[in-house]
């Protein structure tokens, strides 16, 4: 397992970089990836990010500048905030076994690279990546402008249970660039699109209680995201909404990516450990945020979403 500095030392021999995203990618993966292209190109290296084709509209100003043209044959791949090789896109799969560098803070990665380095401490990859990058030379305004959407998008604004002293040093230090944070905040976190808002809607009026109200299972079916004509734009981060109702300390979010395969989403408080609840069915992720793939009808699947947690849950009662 390589440090910060070893990391740094490692990235100074690269050229023609390939950098991955994982699979609906988010703030967190996205932003971090950027980062480090802007980073990488600042030492006058070729870098370019993997197109990646569940990109959501929120996140295209930050990634877009950065992806690879058609063709580009890199002389290394890295891999930032993806936990196993699973999460790559289809066209990343390619080089499965051939990343050269894997950059992770899940407890659940699986240390594919080459070469890996992880933090599982760190609330955001992006904390872990502002260190790589300030270990090989100044914190423009342009690599701090993608990292801030990194850590701020992975902490739910700095409002999640996961945000540490350190989150907000590395935010602070990143606005002290003089980036225009506030429009990431208002984009990201205090603008919902009407066909978002629908989709909330329903998912809240066909929401299931559990363990004496404690568990909440929200569905999002392909017939929902059809009725309102939603995109994955206005699906983005829908697993918060669960984990916003009064007395619910596990959420679970069940997003039905195609006909009987359900992508869970599990939030949970300290009572729950969402990383084992998710292990059990093959999934991974953080203590209070983690994820599964179940491929069943909707009953089944929510069954065995819930069972999971019962094994997990100290005194669950149903």
């Amino acid at each position: 397992m390589l440090t910060v500095c070893e990391t740094a030392a490692l990235l100074r021999t690269f050229d023609n970089v390939l950098i991955l995203t994982h699979v609906r990618p988010d703030g967190d993966t996205v932003g971090c990836a950027a980062a480090l292209c802007a980073g990488l190109r600042a030492l006058g290296k070729t870098a370019y990010l993997l197109p990646n084709p569940e990109l959501t509209k929120n996140s295209e100003p930050y990634f877009l500048p950065y992806a690879a043209p058609e063709g580009f044959i890199p002389g290394a791949v890295v891999s930032t905030d993806v936990a196993t090789t699973a999460l790559l896109p289809e066209n990343a799969r390619c080089w499965i076994g051939a990343i050269d560098l894997a950059i992770d803070h899940h407890p659940s990665f699986e240390h594919f690279g080459k070469a890996n380095i992880i933090r599982p401490e760190a609330a955001a990859c992006g904390e872990l990546i502002y260190d790589i990058l300030a270990a090989l030379g100044p914190i423009t305004a342009e690599i701090a402008l993608p990292l801030y959407v990194a850590v701020s998008t992975d902490t739910g604004c700095f409002a999640y249970a996961n945000t540490t002293p350190r989150t907000h040093q590395v935010a602070a230090a990143l606005m002290d660039t003089g980036i225009d944070y506030r429009t990431v905040n208002k984009v990201f976190f205090r603008t919902k699109s009407r066909k978002r808002m629908q989709l909330e809607g329903s998912m809240l009026s066909t929401c299931e209680f559990h363990d004496h109200d404690r568990v909440a299972v929200l569905s999002v079916p392909r017939s929902l995201m059809e009725r309102f004509q939603a995109t994955e734009s206005d699906a983005e981060d829908l697993s918060a909404l669960g984990g916003q109702i009064e007395g619910v300390d596990c959420a679970i979010t069940m997003r039905e990516l195609r006909p009987d395969v359900w992508k869970m989403s599990v939030r949970t408080g300290h009572r729950v450990n969402a990383t084992k609840v998710c292990a059990l069915l093959g999934g991974g992720g953080h203590a209070a945020a983690a994820g599964c793939t179940v491929e069943a009808p909707w009953a089944e699947a929510k069954a065995r979403i819930l069972a999971a947690v019962a094994q997990v849950a100290p005194d669950y009662q149903d």
